[in-house]
């Protein structure tokens, strides 16, 4: 045999099993890759699911909330429609009254001038 033959021989003795041992040792990974990856996949599936319950759970919520606010603000905003109106018109009694008042009180200082004379300069 011839020393390449021999160096040859004894690198297939040697590596060759341990490549034969690092083939076997990258499935057996490949294999708890795939495995891991699938508990992975399943787990998000389900965390995915959990989320999205709860999302529609907040916004069936959140609308609850909002038409319960609208109609409210709604109920509000009618009642001081109303109380604006009673008060403009109690505003439109009062301005009134001042101006009756006022043309009474005219009247009333006419016929002062009236009964009264003038006193006049001597």
């Amino acid at each position: 045999m011839s020393v390449y033959e021999e160096v040859k021989q004894a690198l297939q003795d040697i590596v060759a099993p341990e490549l034969k041992a690092l083939q076997v040792e990258i499935r057996r990974l490949d294999e708890k890759i795939d495995s891991l990856d699938g508990k992975l996949s399943t787990r998000m599936d389900s965390l995915d699911k959990s989320l999205n319950a709860r999302m529609d759970s907040l916004d069936y919520k959140i609308d609850a909330l909002d038409e319960k606010l609208t109609t409210r603000m709604d109920s509000l905003k009618a009642e001081i429609t109303t109380e604006i109106k009673r008060l403009d018109e109690k505003i439109d009694i009062a301005i009134q009254i001042r101006e009756r008042l006022a043309a009474i009180e005219g009247r009333f200082e006419e016929r002062e001038k009236r009964r009264t004379p003038a006193k006049t300069k001597r």
